[in-house]
């Protein structure tokens, strides 16, 4: 087991997300070759300003059963000085699995030779998600728990030989692993136990478990098992503290003219770090941009203004709470690399080429 972790002063990894190809249950929910493709290019401005639809540049509407698509992509993460992507993977009990195959064929296939690390989105999938124009929040599957048994196979079925590979990204010597979900406390706490367990009985020195600070406290996270945490929803502050003349204008916009709630990036910066950030079991995130309007329409959440200037800015203010920690600690995640139906990506689009990724490297390296 070796790591391919650089010393460097900032250690930048990327959520990634496995969705761009079709599977027989989007085929069923959404129709024959459904993709998140059919979400991006529907998409339409719906404010003055507002830039939509979001068109890819050089990669253009790829799928990610295509191996040199991947490799694309990796390349683009290396030079924007990214360390390594963490998949996002879904285990929703009994081996039902989802949009698995483009991480499984970067495992088997041995490339790209990249570094990565894996995220659990253990969550319920619902219509709402997914259709802007859908009243109702139908389940399309249900995230289960279902005991000792099946956490054990999770873990032997995924983890382990995710783990053992060269390619995967160690904190103090563990393999980093997010749960994204902490909603079913007394389960993630038996899964945290048994799945650390697991892990020296294997021959590593323990998980390095990160989960998504949400409403609980520091302690309670701890107490659940985790190592470190970090906080993926804070630009909503920015829309609560809002002066009340700016919340009766955004509040008149979304009532009178179905326009969607929205917040400027420079006050998305301004309200995404805190102290706590100084702290190892802390890791700051980056937000290059957001919008959520092709998944939800009118219902969407809209940052406003993101310019690669700007993401400048935000990347060397994260960057500053990384001075005094370990090297191992110099962590800022970033959110994400090609979340494209929530206008959440660094992959170059049609307005800004390879500027965020430009942007981060000026930074970074």
């Amino acid at each position: 087991m070796n790591s391919l972790n650089n010393k460097k002063d900032t250690r930048v990894i990327a959520f990634y997300l496995p969705q761009f190809h079709p599977i027989p249950e989007n085929n069923e929910w959404w129709g024959k070759g459904f993709t998140e493709w059919v979400s991006v290019t529907n998409a339409k401005p719906l404010f003055k300003g507002h830039y939509q639809p979001k068109i890819p540049a050089d990669l253009g509407f790829y799928d990610l059963r295509v191996p040199e698509t991947r490799e694309a992509q990796a390349e683009l993460a290396r030079e924007a000085g990214i360390e390594g992507f963490c998949y996002w993977h879904y285990w929703f009990g009994e081996e039902k699995r989802l949009l698995e195959r483009p991480f499984n064929e970067v495992l088997s296939s041995g490339k790209p030779d990249f570094p990565f690390c894996l995220g659990w989105a253990n969550h319920n999938w619902y219509q709402k998600l997914w259709d802007p124009n859908g009243k109702s929040d139908k389940l399309l599957i249900e995230q289960q728990y279902l005991g000792k048994d099946d956490y054990i196979n999770h873990f032997n079925k995924v983890l382990l030989p995710a783990f053992k590979d060269k390619r995967y990204i160690l904190v103090d010597g563990k393999p980093f692993f997010v749960i994204y979900s902490l909603d079913k406390k007394e389960q993630i706490r038996e899964i945290v136990k048994i799945w650390r367990d697991l892990a020296i009985q294997n021959g590593f020195e323990g998980i390095y478990f990160v989960a998504v600070q949400r409403n609980e406290s520091k302690k309670e996270i701890h107490d659940l098992g985790f190592d470190a945490m970090y906080r993926l929803q804070d630009y909503l502050k920015t829309y609560v503290n809002q002066p009340f003349l700016k919340k009766v204008f955004l509040f008149l916009n979304i009532k009178l003219f179905n326009s969607p709630r929205r917040i400027s990036y420079k006050s998305l910066s301004n309200n995404l770090y805190t102290d706590e950030d100084y702290e190892d079991d802390t890791i700051p995130v980056l937000i290059p941009n957001y919008d959520h309007t092709p998944r939800s329409g009118s219902r969407g959440f809209v940052i406003t203004g993101s310019s690669p200037k700007l993401f400048t800015k935000q990347v060397k203010k994260a960057c500053s709470y990384l001075k005094n920690k370990k090297d191992d600690h110099k962590l800022l995640l970033l959110v994400s690399w090609n979340e494209w139906g929530e206008g959440n990506y660094m992959e170059p689009d049609a307005k800004h080429g390879k500027g965020y990724i430009e942007a981060l490297k000026s930074v970074i390296k």
